[in-house]
């Protein structure tokens, strides 16, 4: 039987402005694709590969997040608390380490969707993760063939999947999805306050403890309006704030 981590982190608490006009009233993890919330969609993924607990940072509009997130049964929601100060994603998911618990967890982004390959592709991170060699593994995409990705691409990537950042003034091929398997012992000299998991990776890097696998499929970031219909227009059907 595949180990999956039993818990997962989902960062929800950013402002969204990118977004905007649609989250003038809404938070983005609410922002409907195909009809459903994203946020929806990253839990429903998190359910099918076996998740138990998903703990949820929110700070805008967190009121319109805890009482939709009420109505979920599966996976047990845990909310952490970031109204009084955003701490960026590295200090929400030091905050949350409590309730994260002391095993490999999962942490994905509120707006990281994609369609499936052949395998699901949580599973196919479960199984690629390797506790004595890594701190950190990250579900990487193509950047030519994801949608609402416009960059330069994020890392350059060695055969056995260790990882390195994209050089100065070139192109790299993967781009990060927002989903990673991460050892608690990365937080374990973390700051406090707000910082962002740029800093963890780089750490990483540096013992040569950050490792990759290519995503089976096609990657979507739902980072702003255009994306959305871009990815709406993938998936067929319409989509309402």
């Amino acid at each position: 039987m595949t180990w999956v981590p039993k818990t997962a982190m989902v960062l929800a608490a950013g402002l969204g402005v990118r977004m905007r006009p649609l989250t003038d009233a809404v938070p983005k993890p609410l922002v409907r694709l195909q009809q459903r919330p994203l946020i929806d969609h990253v839990l429903d993924k998190l359910t099918e590969a076996g998740v138990d607990k998903a703990v949820v940072n929110v700070h805008y509009r967190a009121d319109q997040m805890i009482s939709h997130l009420k109505g979920r049964e599966r996976p047990q929601i845990e909310i952490s608390d970031e109204r009084d100060t955003l701490l960026d994603t590295g200090g929400g998911v030091k905050k949350a380490l409590p309730l994260l618990g002391s095993e490999p967890f999962l942490i994905h982004n509120s707006d990281s969707v994609w369609v499936e390959g052949v395998q699901p592709n949580i599973l196919r991170l479960a199984r690629a993760f390797d506790p004595e060699r890594m701190d950190c593994l990250m579900l990487l995409a193509l950047a030519s063939g994801s949608v609402g990705y416009e960059g330069r691409g994020d890392f350059v990537m060695s055969p056995d999947g260790l990882l390195r950042r994209r050089p100065e003034r070139e192109l790299a091929p993967f781009v990060f999805t927002g989903v990673s398997i991460a050892h608690p012992r990365l937080f374990a000299n973390a700051p406090d306050g707000a910082f962002s998991l740029n800093k963890l990776w780089d750490e990483a890097i540096a013992k040569g403890r950050l490792y990759g696998i290519r995503l089976d499929g096609i990657w979507m970031h739902i980072g702003t309006p255009a994306a959305l219909s871009e990815a709406q227009q993938l998936l067929g059907g319409s989509h309402a704030a």
